[in-house]
């Protein structure tokens, strides 16, 4: 067994845990380990995470627009829309004011990490090089033959700094992520919520990825953005941590 955070055996003997992950299809991907001992308790919430005094009571009613073109909010105002004029999850911008709300992303500071590549934790400028931007992504190389290239991802890039900080104390790196330099990437779709008409109104059909140049994009509560990556290389962490800082 290897330890996901140190890269290094786990002895007999030693204190661990089993993380297990589920796949893009609902099945569980490969078990990963971490020694106890490398588990750390987290320290920094990251920029692209909620606080409780950002998420309102009530979301505002979605209606129809004129003519059937699409949703919209029933008080809609300008900045309800980005400047491709698709239409966002209201969220109050309230950084650091009550409770961290780790598994809730911030729908307009995700927006802006991943338009300006901004790293996800600190929201200071990714770390860039010549092979490109760099990334952590959930470990799924069994997916297909050449990942992560072509893969779509709502996560926001990183720095280097963040990353070795992450490493001890994200759950969800523990269970097993891989760091990529990403060459090329595009903003293309966006996740959120997909909309149909129903006889009394708008019903959501489904939460799901809609591109940009899709006709359904009208009929989407966008809550995060997202990128296609490609030219991707896959590197140790290890090894850029030990080269920007020798």
């Amino acid at each position: 067994m290897i330890c996901t955070i140190c890269e290094q055996p786990i002895e007999d003997g030693e204190a661990y845990k089993r993380h297990g992950r589920s796949g893009p299809t609902g099945g569980m991907l490969p078990t990963s380990y971490t020694h106890n001992r490398c588990r750390r308790r987290p320290s920094i919430v990251p920029f692209i995470a909620s606080w409780s005094s950002e998420i309102a009571a009530d979301d505002p009613a979605v209606i129809c627009r004129p003519f059937l073109d699409g949703i919209g909010y029933s008080g809609e105002i300008a900045s309800d829309r980005d400047e491709r004029g698709v239409l966002w999850l209201r969220r109050r911008e309230s950084r650091k004011v009550g409770d961290p709300l780790y598994g809730a992303v911030h729908s307009g500071r995700q927006r802006r990490a991943m338009a300006e590549l901004l790293c996800q934790v600190c929201g200071e400028p990714a770390d860039q090089d010549d092979r490109g931007v760099l990334w952590m992504l959930e470990n799924n190389r069994e997916d297909w033959q050449g990942w992560p290239e072509d893969l779509l991802t709502t996560h926001p890039p990183a720095c280097l700094g963040c990353l070795r900080k992450a490493r001890e104390e994200c759950p969800h790196m523990w269970a097993g992520s891989v760091a990529v330099r990403v060459g090329k990437s595009a903003v293309c779709a966006v996740y959120g919520r997909r909309y149909t008409l129903g006889r009394l109104g708008p019903l959501v059909a489904a939460a799901d990825v809609v591109a940009l140049t899709s006709p359904l994009i009208g009929w989407t509560v966008a809550s995060q953005l997202v990128r296609s990556l490609s030219d991707c290389t896959i590197v140790s962490l290890d090894e850029e941590l030990a080269a920007a800082h020798p």
